[in-house]
């Protein structure tokens, strides 16, 4: 198919107690032939916030620890998925992104979205603005890091975004410019991601048998696949397509473990019964060669060729990533 890339496996994480802790996981991300160390762009820890967002209590910042991270490893990309846009000074967090790329000799990945937890912004004393208004100020952040990373002079006289009267240093090694990753679920922000990133990463879709429209799971992370490649239009075929399994086990007993995750669900998630889980697009469950073809029929039918998989599969999610890497 015209429209297939090959696959590449990133890891996402926010948890070391210690700098060891965090360099040695640094080092075997990239050992087994992981992609891309990610981190989150999270600040809570332990309270009432954290059960009440769903938000796990988070250890470490993401732009020191990416610095870190890239110190050392050699061939890791490094990355957050995704900066919140008001958690940070954009200007301030242009140059911050410029840095790590510069000092990584070009392995920075650069994801950025509009901000979606409102516990987590109340706990933080930070204002959350409905979504439009979110949105309308990512399109401009975007623009603006853009013009930071030309080292042209900027100009920039937004709504939400002004910075004027230099030039933005320093500049990146990767050029034109470091790769963006803009995630979401709703039309507005896919086909931003479409238009101006280089990585759209796609949101878990819902964990009913049928969303308001009517559509499945699958159905709907299809939808989401067609949005994004007729709002890309002649830059699709450069574009990555990025998703993370919710739920994953590389395991001979299928029925087994989706068993087991439907009753863990069962209070928070009522409707994520068995089989809607062995067929949703946000779970990976079964042996090596079970999961490579999953992976492939979803390439195709979902667009996704970037994975990335939590902390704690990395280990038994590595024969996977030697066996498609690249494929």
């Amino acid at each position: 198919m015209a429209d297939v890339r090959p696959f590449r496996f990133a890891v996402q994480t926010t948890t070391a107690k210690s700098a060891g802790e965090w360099r040695d996981l640094a080092r075997r991300v990239e050992d087994r032939g992981y992609s891309t160390l990610f981190l989150a762009d999270h600040y809570i820890g332990p309270g009432p916030v954290s059960a009440r967002t769903l938000l796990r209590p988070q250890h470490l910042a993401p732009i020191a620890a990416m610095a870190a991270a890239a110190a050392w490893t050699s061939t890791l990309r490094i990355g957050c998925r995704v900066f919140c846009i008001d958690y940070h000074v954009p200007a301030a967090l242009a140059k911050e992104a410029a840095t790590i790329d510069l000092l990584s000799d070009g392995r920075l990945e650069f994801g950025i979205g509009a901000g979606t937890n409102q516990g987590e912004y109340e706990a933080m004393g930070v204002p959350f603005h409905e979504a439009p208004r979110r949105v309308s100020k990512l399109e401009e952040v975007v623009s603006m890091v853009k013009a930071h990373w030309s080292g042209e002079p900027m100009d920039i006289d937004g709504e939400h975004v002004k910075v004027t009267g230099y030039a933005g240093l320093p500049l990146p090694v990767q050029r034109p410019r470091p790769r963006i990753l803009i995630g979401g679920s709703k039309k507005r922000v896919l086909s931003l991601a479409a238009r101006e990133a280089d990585i759209v990463s796609m949101a878990n879709v819902g964990w009913t048998p049928r969303n308001d429209a009517g559509l499945t799971p699958m159905e709907e992370a299809q939808r989401r696949y067609a949005l994004v490649r007729d709002a890309a239009g002649a830059r699709f075929a450069d574009l990555e397509l990025e998703s993370s399994p919710y739920l994953l086990a590389v395991t001979d007993d299928v029925d087994g473990t989706v068993d087991r995750w439907s009753a863990a669900l069962r209070d928070a998630l009522p409707e994520a019964r068995p089989e809607l889980l062995k067929n949703h697009p946000n779970v990976l469950a079964g042996s090596l060669q079970q999961i490579t073809d999953r992976l492939r029929e979803r390439r195709e039918t979902t667009g996704v060729n970037y994975i990335t998989v939590p902390r704690k599969q990395l280990d038994e999610f590595a024969p996977v990533v030697a066996k498609l890497t690249g494929q």
